[in-house]
């Protein structure tokens, strides 16, 4: 046997079938046709010295050697792949593909998207919205934005401004509900993606940091953040808004927030990319606009008094 290694042809012949457990579905994904894939693991197993497959009746099965080599020549293969991704956008430049929540597309970044656009008219961002946790090494993403705990290992990634939520409404409910009491008889929305915080930042906990015990009606509910909050714009209710997405309809007047308690969470907006790529022009440039934007309306709830939620626990 020798060190050298096999035509790299016939060992991804070997990966796909090694995953696959199948000549056929191997030479599908190859688009190659069995027979050709065929060849090229006889030819992996000739230049190796020993069979890598038991051929059976319509079925293989890896060999004990083959069995050690396919973990390798997975691993491998991933490797090559995500390096070829990460060079390829290397040279595309003048692309930005961002992945966030839908909440944070649809409330914070679509309404922003012009004001980057005319600041930065060489750089095209590319969204991809969902709260799928993307693998910044493997997928096609450049910059992921999102909110929780972390932990974020192996990633550059840089906290934005403390989060907070405190119930907010159209202007004409609070001159119907000016008081926690009476905000108990309210409609009140809820948003169950936030259902994952802990401790909990719901009503309860709300109504509680304000010394009112008990488990308040809910009227509607929603998954996602941004559902709630247009049901709140729309006059269906009162929403426990989170500070990043309410602040820009407290700056504009469309939404108030009366009473100036609001539930601090340890869960934090995160910018995130791939370690060494936070100095790369485009992704600098788009993370400082980021933080520009946040500091613009930072000034809107600073009378607002927060308090940890661990502290009602």
């Amino acid at each position: 046997m020798t060190d050298r290694l096999p035509p790299l042809t016939a060992l991804r012949a070997f990966d796909a079938a090694a995953r696959h457990m199948s000549f056929q579905r191997a030479a599908a994904e190859l688009n190659v046709t069995p027979a050709a894939l065929s060849f090229q693991i006889k030819s992996l197993e000739e230049h190796f010295g020993a069979p890598l497959f038991n051929r059976l009746n319509r079925a293989v099965e890896l060999t004990e050697a083959g069995r050690i080599l396919a973990p390798g020549a997975a691993e491998g293969f991933g490797a090559l792949t995500a390096a070829w991704r990460a060079a390829r956008r290397s040279v595309e430049a003048d692309v930005l593909t961002v992945t966030a929540g839908p909440a944070f597309t649809a409330k914070w970044l679509a309404p922003r998207m012009f004001a980057f656009a005319q600041a930065h008219p060489d750089i095209e961002l590319r969204f991809t919205a969902g709260l799928r946790m993307m693998d910044l090494n493997t997928d096609e993403v450049d910059v992921a934005i999102r909110f929780g705990y972390g932990p974020d290992d192996g990633l550059f990634s840089q906290p934005l401004e403390p989060e907070w939520l405190a119930p907010v409404m159209l202007p004409e409910f609070a001159k119907r509900f000016t008081t926690p009491q009476e905000l108990l008889q309210a409609p009140l929305i809820h948003n169950s993606s936030d259902d994952f915080l802990n401790p909990a930042c719901d009503w309860q906990a709300w109504f509680k940091a304000v010394g009112i015990e008990g488990v308040p009606r809910i009227s509607s509910s929603f998954s996602q953040f941004d559902h709630a909050l247009d049901a709140a714009l729309s006059g269906a209710g009162v929403v426990l808004g989170r500070r990043a997405f309410v602040v820009k309809y407290l700056a504009d007047g469309r939404l108030v927030a009366p009473f100036k308690i609001a539930l601090g969470t340890a869960a934090k907006f995160r910018f995130l990319c791939r370690l060494g790529q936070e100095s790369r022009p485009d992704i600098a440039a788009f993370r400082d606009w980021i933080l520009a934007e946040m500091t613009k309306t930072a000034s809107c709830a600073t009378d607002m008094t927060v308090i940890p939620v661990e502290d009602l626990a």
